[in-house]
């Protein structure tokens, strides 16, 4: 039987932080990468939010819910990269007419 934690710690907190890695990525990507390089960049930012979020939620130590967050984690970090990178091709488009 395991004892039960004297304040547990928040579970959000760790997949929030994702998305904020995420969304820095994406501005760092869309800021300092040439517009033909940025989609290959963008994927390559989202496997190291996929890392991030793995090592965030292990170093939790918590098993239940593991998957949930770990899919809120990936998911939001995919949406926010999306947006921001639809974003930044639309100003392109916007800037090459």
């Amino acid at each position: 039987m395991t004892a039960p934690e004297l304040l547990p710690r928040r579970r959000i907190a760790g997949v929030v932080a994702v998305w904020v890695v995420a969304a820095v990525v994406a501005l760092a990507v869309g800021v300092f990468v040439d517009p033909d390089w940025r989609g290959a960049w963008l994927l390559v930012g989202f496997g190291v939010c996929f890392f991030i979020a793995f090592a965030i939620q292990l170093a939790s130590g918590r098993s239940q819910g593991f998957i949930i967050r770990i899919s809120a984690s990936v998911l939001g970090a995919l949406v926010v990269m999306g947006l921001l990178g639809a974003g930044f091709g639309l100003a392109e488009l916007l800037a090459a007419a």
